[in-house]
């Protein structure tokens, strides 16, 4: 199976871009990549850096994500994915890149093969290879900058170690010259890594190091040949908290304007592989298949420094409540579930446990929508984030449609459906920096759908299309499981979504869903064959995408690239080894124990857990059996085959139950009779 994609990617790619012409070599092009190693936006001042301050007014600026293997990059991995143009890391406690040994007027790095055979970086060398292929020469000033030029044998043929060793007739003789600036980072290297705290330095020292930084980086730009075009990248972090770093690009047309890459589908925010394609472009080099990076893109007009600083600050400030907003749905499912137990056994407050549960259920899809709310604190995200939960549950019960059991439920799992999915369609703005979304400095993903938001995704289209099928029972109910959930799933899938494993895990609970809710079997040769399916479907979209130009290209269609090289292993191990963890994370796994627990006892015994209100739910509406159950077959896929794991299972069943809860407690006054036995409860689930 493998080996026939691939034939098929091969054959493919062959005939749409046969007779493509080549990319032209820009004649007497120029560029100068400069490095500052913990850069970020809030460090660039008129009086303390006066230099990078005038680079900045007459430049593109964005935000630079310098995520690579790890959580933190220090400047050794940071300017090692510059020379490999994907993501890398030397393997071991990292800190400074090596100083190299100089020959002549060129210089090599030490053990420079140890990043190929030991740590297993095989791209390591790319920019360097790709710039002697083409006949480009180059100048290296400084460790860094010799790391990221060096060919596949840790050679630079031009090696200084200060810019006051370089002439502009020096620079005019080759159109490649990158420098590193480490004069803020080194006084955060005294240990010889980076520190573990988030600031290690007091105002004043990091002010004296800037200083530095910005005259060396002043000495450079001063003698640079005219018509160069100037990237400078903040190429590292600085201590235990990784932030959003500056991007600048000086050229013709790009003063004022954002910088952003397609990489990550942001007008702003661009990622370190993006300097790589950008400099083999600029020079007129063609870019290595490897690179996974594609060119800087000069954006609309408006780029302001503060814009770029509240970027930073609005991840941190997700970045600091995300922990507790877990740890408290946590602690709000486990007691919702305990106090539900309680009073069910009791049949006492039932309509009090009822709007909590959709209250709960409303939380969720609260993260998102708050981004709609043009909160700037931590105390306006939490206040907007409770008012869109409080104004969710109201209209959940406000209409003509609270007579109806089903009516909070279709409320909440359509908001959840509908908010996700326009999300996906106006450029996934609420997904990122919201807490069960994703944020750039994090680096995992910048566009998109993310994998917690696919499990509501799901349960929210495969409840919601539940309740169209019990209102409108037969084929009409079937075609409305199989065709709402199936543009959803494309949605997710497509380039919009861009998500792997959600497709997998999601063609499953479609189908389960339409099997049931048509009243069919569903056996575990089934199951496995929409397993397959939704992985040809996947990587159809993965191949599709691949065939596409690389700054068309999405993580999907570099996998079918990874896949091609032999990389896809070690992709695949990563996010195996994640998903694992998570199996032991102890805000998510409490959420389905919980919750499952809850619902076994609930179908098993269902007098004494719950006043029989889930099989009053089941026998209220089938439909709404069988959209539970797609949604735990999705769930639980979808954590075997993402690497959020427990998270996507955790969120679906945060979503569900209690929605279930909240239809069986308005379904149980309309029984008749008691509750029926266990065989025949079973018997019901598994038709």
């Amino acid at each position: 199976m493998r080996r026939a994609l691939i034939v098929l990617a091969v054959l493919l790619s062959q005939m749409l871009f046969a007779g493509a012409p080549a990319r032209a070599e820009t004649a007497g092009a120029r560029v100068a990549l400069i490095g500052v190693p913990g850069l970020h936006w809030n460090d660039i001042t008129q009086a303390d850096t006066p230099n990078l301050w005038e680079l900045a007014r007459s430049s593109a600026i964005g935000s630079l994500s310098v995520r690579t293997v790890g959580s933190l990059t220090c400047p050794y991995d940071g300017w090692l994915t510059v020379s490999a143009g994907t993501r890398s890391a030397s393997g071991y406690s990292c800190g400074a890149p090596p100083m190299p040994e100089q020959q002549g007027v060129g210089a090599v790095i030490p053990d420079y093969r140890y990043l190929i055979d030991v740590a297993g970086q095989r791209n390591a060398g790319t920019l360097g290879e790709a710039l002697k292929a083409a006949g480009q020469c180059s100048i290296a000033i400084g460790p860094g900058a010799a790391l990221a030029l060096a060919g596949r044998d840790g050679a630079v043929p031009r090696y200084h170690v200060s810019p006051l060793q370089v002439r502009t007739a020096d620079l005019e003789q080759c159109p490649m010259v990158a420098m590193d600036v480490d004069d803020l980072i080194r006084p955060y290297l005294s240990s010889g890594s980076l520190p573990r705290v988030p600031e290690q330095l007091g105002p004043k020292e990091r002010r004296d190091a800037l200083r530095l930084a910005d005259a060396k980086a002043g000495a450079l730009l001063s003698i640079l040949p005219q018509n160069t075009t100037v990237l400078l990248a903040g190429l590292s972090d600085h201590g235990s908290v990784p932030h959003l770093r500056v991007a600048m690009m000086r050229e013709a047309g790009a003063q004022g304007r954002l910088l952003g890459a397609a990489s990550t589908h942001r007008e702003d925010i661009s990622i370190l592989p993006d300097l790589t394609a950008t400099t083999l472009t600029l020079l007129g080099v063609p870019v290595p298949q490897t690179v996974v990076g594609v060119p800087l893109q000069a954006g609309e007009r408006g780029a302001t420094f503060d814009r770029l600083q509240r970027a930073d600050a609005t991840a941190q400030a997700i970045r600091s409540v995300k922990g507790i907003y877990f740890t408290v749905v946590a602690v709000l499912q486990v007691l919702f579930y305990v106090i539900a137990f309680l009073l069910l056994r009791r049949r006492k407050g039932l309509s009090w446990v009822r709007l909590a549960a959709v209250a709960l259920a409303a939380l969720p899809v609260s993260s998102y929508l708050v981004n709609l709310l043009p909160w700037s604190s931590l105390t306006g995200l939490i206040a907007g984030a409770l008012g869109c939960m409080v104004a969710i549950t109201a209209v959940a019960f406000a209409g003509p449609w609270r007579r109806s059991p089903l009516g909070p439920l279709a409320v909440v799992a359509g908001v959840t459906a509908l908010t996700l999915a326009g999300d996906l369609l106006t450029g996934t703005t609420l997904q990122l920096n919201s807490v069960m979304g994703y944020s750039a400095e994090v680096g995992a993903r910048y566009y998109g759908l993310g994998n917690i938001p696919f499990a509501l995704l799901a349960t929210g289209t495969l409840l919601a299309t539940t309740v169209i099928a019990h209102r409108w029972p037969g084929r009409l109910g079937v075609a409305a499981v199989v065709v709402l959930g199936a543009f959803a799933m494309v949605l997710g899938g497509s380039g919009m979504g861009s998500d792997f494993g959600g497709v997998i895990a999601f063609v499953p609970g479609i189908a389960v869903t339409a099997l049931l809710v048509a009243g069919k079997r569903v056996s575990i040769i089934k199951l496995g064959a929409f397993c397959v399916a939704g992985a040809v479907i996947v990587m159809t979209f993965a191949v599709i995408n691949y065939l596409q130009p690389p700054d068309k290209q999405t993580h999907l269609g570099r996998f079918v690239g990874q896949v091609l090289s032999g990389e896809a292993f070690e992709v695949i191990f990563r996010k195996l080894n994640a998903m694992l963890a998570t199996l032991l994370s102890p805000n998510l796994m409490p959420i389905v124990i919980a919750a499952v627990a809850f619902l076994v006892y609930a179908i098993l015994r269902p007098e004494q857990a719950s006043a029989g209100v889930v099989p009053a739910a089941f026998r209220y509406s089938p439909a709404l059996r069988a959209g539970l159950i797609g949604t735990l077959v999705s769930g639980v896929i979808g954590m075997l085959v993402n690497d959020s794991g427990a998270a996507v299972l955790s969120m679906a069943l945060a979503l569900a139950v209690p929605l279930l809860l909240s239809a069986g407690i308005a379904a149980l006054p309309r029984e008749q009779g008691s509750a029926p036995g266990v065989g025949e409860q079973l018997a019901r689930v598994t038709k």
